[in-house]
């Protein structure tokens, strides 16, 4: 019978690509896997995933995409928690027997070595040893963000306070000192239900067969050796760790067809300067109130920068820091100061919703990016060797910032005033030093040498080439 490794990724297309570039690893050391990936609803709209499967499988006839059954949340489902990350948990739990389903189904005709699941999708692991299939965690994040992951039983009880109560740093196996402050939201409060199901999920890992994370040693070798020393679950044992990165996406450098003017952006980028364009752009949910776009806006005028920036429709609600339902286009000529787009057009470039984000970083003319922290962007960020300005917005955001500040030092932070605002004599600030400050380009040659630190990782007896290996004996045994 073929071998078989199935994929359950988190339905946003984040988390899939990230999950689908890791059966891409697997087949480039197993040409004889089968790698299957579960595809399930999504509790709210976390960007279409539709036209990046139909690519993947037109490319890599290996990897098969399984849609499961439409699943919904009851009529009757309420839930007093305000973070969409409780429905996308809440949705998942209730995907269960379509996952024994689909497993029981494809172990018909296959060996399954394996169930990875993303950490979302903890709710499986009961699936998975009811069906004696070993199951492996999928961390998306960083080594860093993992720490505090399975330090998170410990915390909780070491405090009895919320951490949105707590006003105290946070010391963590392997982490910078972690304010309480920049905890991810859904954790923040200890009565709402996102912080019951992420402590089952954390507690639940230390069961799993081994958790896989896209990050390398070199990037963060203090968090990596924290957590394969056992230092982050003081009361038990770890799982294998297996640090298979960077997996980043390469497909989008082509520049035919493309979408959005993606050609005409990178056209424009050639005749730019080598080096000389701050690249603004806040992942697939990021999003900003008109009043931040303005001051963003004002910033970069002022700053006298060559830019290209991504600009999103402003949400409804204007606290919110995510697109968690369909966006129409934006209207820039009535988000943006009058008269922006004509003052800055010689130096600058703004693109509606979206830019081929890898081709634009690896592009000679870009030399500094201002990032939501989005693991996946600072990876690509890291295999460009791209500076970066730290503006988190959502999930682990804030964690990531500090690690890509204090520990890793490639990153400077844009500080917020008390209601949330960046203001444009902020960002004007960042963005010069950044380009023009001598810190500027002590960053910009340390990312630089992490670049080729990456590049090494992945080749044949790097780091992740061996860890990969061994994930892949493990199986054997």
């Amino acid at each position: 019978m073929e071998e078989a490794v199935v994929l359950y990724p988190s339905p946003a297309i984040g988390h899939l690509i990230s999950m689908v570039e890791l059966g891409k690893l697997l087949l480039s050391h197993r040409p004889s896997l089968s790698i299957h990936v579960l595809i399930t609803s999504q509790a709210y709209n976390a960007g279409s995933t539709t036209s990046y499967i139909a690519s993947v499988s037109a490319a890599c006839p290996s990897i098969a995409f399984h849609h499961l059954p439409a699943t919904s949340l009851p009529p009757d489902f309420s839930t007093t928690s305000p973070h969409h990350e409780t429905l996308a948990l809440e949705l998942l739990r209730l995907n269960n027997p379509n996952v024994h389903s689909a497993l029981t189904s494809i172990s018909k005709n296959h060996v399954v070595h394996a169930l990875v699941i993303d950490f979302f999708c903890a709710s499986a692991l009961s699936v998975a040893h009811e069906l004696s299939i070993p199951c492996y965690y999928y961390f998306t994040s960083a080594a860093s963000v993992l720490t505090v992951f399975l330090y998170f039983p410990t915390l909780h009880k070491l405090y009895t306070k919320s951490y949105k109560d707590l006003n105290a740093v946070l010391h963590v196996p392997g982490t910078p000192p972690l304010p309480s402050s920049d905890i991810a939201k859904p954790v923040q409060d200890r009565d709402d239900r996102a912080y019951e199901l992420f402590l089952e999920s954390a507690t639940n890992m230390a069961t799993s067969a081994g958790i896989i994370i896209n990050t390398f040693e070199k990037l963060e070798p203090r968090a990596v050796q924290a957590i394969k020393d056992g230092k982050c679950v003081p009361d038990g044992p770890t799982p294998p760790l297996y640090c298979v990165g960077p997996l980043i996406t390469r497909g989008e450098g082509k520049r035919e067809g493309g979408r959005n003017g993606m050609s005409d952006c990178l056209t424009w980028l050639d005749s730019q300067p080598k080096g000389s364009i701050v690249f603004l752009c806040f992942g697939s949910l990021g999003v900003f109130s008109v009043e931040q776009l303005m001051e963003i806006a004002t910033g970069l005028e002022k700053s006298g920068q060559r830019f290209l920036w991504v600009v999103r429709s402003p949400p409804q609600d204007t606290d919110r820091k995510t697109a968690t339902s369909a966006m129409p286009d934006p209207d820039l000529g009535s988000l943006l100061p009058e008269g922006f787009l004509e003052q800055t057009g010689k130096r600058g470039l703004v693109m509606k919703t979206w830019a081929p984000q890898v081709a634009v970083l690896n592009h000679s003319s870009v030399g500094g990016f201002v990032t939501h922290c989005g693991w996946n962007s600072v990876l690509e960020a890291v295999c460009a060797g791209v500076p970066m300005v730290a503006w988190p917005l959502y999930a682990e955001q804030r964690q990531n910032k500090g690690l890509m500040v204090e520990e890793i030092k490639i990153a400077l932070p844009v500080n917020e005033s008390e209601s949330g605002l960046v203001s444009s004599e902020e960002v004007e600030k960042r963005v010069r030093e950044l380009m023009e400050s001598e810190e500027g380009e002590i960053m910009r040659e340390r990312v630089k040498s992490l670049k080729e630190e990456a590049k090494a990782a992945l080749s044949p007896g790097g780091s992740s080439s061996v860890e990969l290996r061994n994930l892949v004996e493990s199986w054997k045994r």
